[in-house]
């Protein structure tokens, strides 16, 4: 559960819909985990700054109630991230993943206190925004940040420079898959390895994915980038119907026989109502060395 947030808060839930607020900004927008109704009319909340409206012909687009920023900053403890309505009902940032934050920033700081000299390299594909690169940066990590998109990857290092890291991070705009191939040729190893893979995705290149058919030799082949003796890998999924288990069985399959400890848990948020709206679900193999 990601309980600690000061500047985001799930106001209310209901009729496919979620009422946050984003620091001073209201938005109200859909959520397909929102299959139950509201007590109240969510719609009339006089706060709303902003409603995102689905198109009967796929996508949609945000109405504005009340003046908006173009972009705002919130903060999560010492981080600092960009928020701007984009287009599919996107902020730019995935608040859930605030508890995969601090797990990772833990077992970051743990590591370097017993290894004080010794640089910690972290990979994160699919990296999106960068809130997972600018955790473990701040950490003190050394990240290499890799997605498909320019735009993304461009707001990522603002993410970090707004959060006080001016350097620290390596940003590569390339297909996550064909960038893992280098790296193995390259003889390139990391210590963690992070991944948001999407359900469909479409390289610069035009290449495919489908999380069902590519997930499992996609993080075999990732695991050939592991230094020998890791820390981490993190698998988050937000496809509907991939349970918790299924990543836990391919975080076992792939790296048991190297002595990973694997979990794989549901994330979530608090809402004011006093329950839990799901936000996908993540697994987390670590090493005991």
């Amino acid at each position: 559960m990601a309980d600690k947030w000061k500047d985001y808060k799930i106001l209310a839930t209901g009729d496919g819909m979620k009422l946050e607020r984003w620091g001073d900004i209201v938005l109200l927008r859909p959520d397909p985990q929102v299959i139950w109704r509201s007590s109240r009319d969510l719609y009339a909340c006089k706060d709303i700054n902003a409603v995102y409206h689905r198109s009967g012909k796929g996508g949609g687009g945000w109405k504005y109630l009340k003046p908006v920023p173009e972009e705002w900053n919130i903060s999560y403890g010492d981080l600092s991230f960009i928020i701007k309505p984009m287009g599919f009902k996107h902020t730019g940032l995935f608040p859930e993943q605030a508890a995969n934050w601090d797990a990772m920033r833990a077992l970051i700081s743990s590591r370097r206190a017993a290894f004080p000299e010794r640089p910690l390299k972290i990979l994160n594909l699919f990296a999106y925004t960068g809130g997972a690169s600018v955790a473990c940066a701040k950490s003190g990590a050394l990240v290499t940040h890799v997605d498909a998109a320019k735009g993304m990857v461009e707001r990522a290092g603002r993410n970090a420079r707004l959060s006080g890291i001016e350097s620290g991070i390596r940003y590569i705009v390339d297909d996550c898959f064909k960038f893992v191939k280098k790296e193995i040729r390259r003889g390139n190893r990391y210590d963690g390895i992070i991944m948001d893979p999407p359900s469909y995705g479409r390289g610069p290149g035009g290449e495919m994915w489908k999380i069902e058919d590519d997930i499992f030799d996609f993080v075999s082949t990732c695991t050939q980038v592991l230094a020998d003796d890791p820390l981490f890998m993190l698998i988050n999924s937000y496809t509907t119907g991939l349970q918790p288990t299924v990543i836990k069985n391919i975080l076992t399959l792939t790296l048991g026989g190297r002595g990973a400890v694997t979990e794989a848990y549901e994330l979530g948020l608090p809402t004011e109502e006093g329950i839990a709206l799901p936000c996908g679900c993540s697994g987390l193999a670590t090493f005991l060395n």
